[in-house]
């Protein structure tokens, strides 16, 4: 099973290479796009080489999902809890971006494998910002408890336009993705690839791994739900699934599954 990486590592790259080099004054001015259409920006200047601003603009969300100041709802604290007081968030952010964070690199840590965490934690700012809302739940999850004022239905944006959903109980989260594709090609290879999938971790006595389902129609809770052209798939997350270092790897696999499913139908 071939996994996406946390980190971007074009961004890791980019500002490693800019803490190696204070002392040079380069300007740089740097955008990219990665898988799902999140946007980077990356900016220095000669008149302040030590000061890196780094915008990111998220996928567009769809109708039932909801952002708050232009961010998935957790994500200033999740930014906050994971850079302290070495990141700036600015308000407002440049524009066409949801979020600007403006990072001093004279003040990172002088330990350079804490420096190295660091970067690396600042190249995850799409799992800090994007699995916000996620980790919160099955935080909860943990703690066997359901977070306050969540609906009993939650969609969250992970492409374009679209989103996923999770139903949070105390005693589980159930997932589920529609999973739809352009190329009628592709609808194909998806299709016959998450049967198989599913059908994989079913044969190999995963036991570990949480419940997984497919199937051509949705959840009763999601008849409102456009039809999804390669069908549906649903995991059920129990708290054994995010106890301690497993909560990171959860998010993360959660977040970008529609991603890895598109990975392998390419």
């Amino acid at each position: 099973m071939i996994l996406l990486q946390s980190h971007s590592r074009f961004l890791f790259q980019t500002l490693l290479n800019r803490a190696q080099n204070l002392e040079k004054g380069v300007e740089l001015d740097h955008h990219w796009v990665e898988f799902d259409d999140v946007r980077y920006h990356i900016q220095v200047s000669m008149k302040n080489p030590h000061v890196l601003l780094l915008s990111v603009s998220l996928p567009t969300p769809s109708s039932e999902t909801i952002f708050v100041c232009g961010l998935p709802f957790g994500a200033i604290e999740a930014i906050k809890a994971a850079y302290g007081n070495l990141v700036q968030i600015l308000d407002p952010p440049r524009d066409g971006f949801n979020l600007t964070l403006k990072i001093n690199l004279s003040k990172l840590p002088a330990n350079q494998e804490q420096k190295h965490a660091f970067l690396v934690k600042v190249a995850s700012i799409r799992e800090v910002v994007l699995g916000a809302p996620l980790r919160v739940i099955l935080e909860h999850l943990a703690a066997r408890t359901v977070a306050p004022d969540l609906d009993p239905l939650v969609a969250l944006v992970h492409r374009p336009n679209e989103s996923f959903f999770l139903f949070p109980q105390a005693d589980k989260v159930t997932v589920v993705y529609p999973m739809r594709f352009n190329d009628s090609i592709d609808i194909v290879l998806a299709t016959s690839f998450l049967q198989e999938f599913v059908e994989a971790r079913r044969t190999a006595g995963l036991n570990n791994t949480p419940p997984c389902s497919w199937s051509l129609t949705p959840p009763l809770e999601l008849k409102e739900v456009p039809a999804a052209n390669a069908g549906f798939v649903t995991f059920v997350i129990f708290p054994r699934h995010v106890e301690g270092q497993k909560l990171d790897r959860t998010v993360w696999n959660l977040s970008t599954f529609h991603a890895y499913v598109s990975y392998h139908v390419k």
